[in-house]
């Protein structure tokens, strides 16, 4: 059997580069209300091409937090990925010097494609399948600054209540799977509460401290999952 090569995996990354654009107009159209600029947000999406991490990161921002806690919580919200790149290691064999390109591209989407692939494929078959889905993230990120750039100074400032929906969005159907997802959520939010309420760190650091206390709760009430 042949192993599924670059074509193979720019075909397979269609519907990532289909879900994800839509997401980047909306990362694009929110960092105008933040009043980042063009080419801050352009590389906000080249480097760090991690959906979640860059909206919470644009909150950070817009809420004046410093770059040293915007990087630690991006950390933190993507220490998943050393475990979906260790899990796809065992399945083709990467040549060293690609492999920091492959591991760049590995996101939640690209990882569940690949990992329920169940041919042999080769590792440029990654590479494929994680630049279609980069493309569209990238590319939907600039549409959305582009055209956010048009709207009236009213609506760019109203555009930052989608970060609240969209995280609302991304709870729901984890809590509907299963109510523990709630109840960490919520472990979440108090501990961040309590912690802004007596001030005793910046806000930075209470959502380091409750994104901790959230996976330690995680550990806890999934710990036969």
């Amino acid at each position: 059997m042949n192993r599924l090569r670059l074509k193979d995996g720019i075909f397979a990354g269609i519907p990532v580069f289909i879900g994800y654009f839509p997401i980047a107009v909306t990362f694009g159209l929110l960092a105008v209300s933040v009043k980042i600029s063009l080419l801050e947000t352009f590389s906000f999406s080249v480097i760090v091409f991690a959906g979640a991490s860059q909206f919470v990161g644009l909150n950070m921002i817009n809420a004046g937090i410093g770059a040293g806690e915007i990087v630690l919580t991006t950390f933190l919200l993507n220490f998943r990925h050393f475990l979906m790149s260790a899990s796809l290691s065992t399945r083709a064999a990467f040549r060293r010097g690609l492999i920091p390109f492959v591991a760049f591209g590995i996101t939640d989407e690209t990882f569940s494609v690949a990992s329920m692939e169940k041919r042999e494929f080769s590792e440029s078959y990654m590479l494929g399948l994680n630049f279609t889905a980069y493309s569209g993230w990238v590319a939907g990120t600039v549409a959305g600054y582009v055209a956010g750039d048009f709207l009236p100074p009213v609506l760019q400032e109203s555009i930052s209540i989608c970060l609240y929906a969209m995280f609302v969005a991304i709870l729901i159907p984890a809590v509907r799977k299963s109510y523990r997802a709630g109840i960490i959520a919520l472990i979440a939010g108090l501990i961040n509460s309590v912690l802004g309420y007596f001030a005793i760190f910046g806000s930075g650091w209470n959502i380091i401290f409750s994104i901790l206390a959230a996976s330690m709760a995680g550990m806890f009430f999934f710990r036969e999952e």
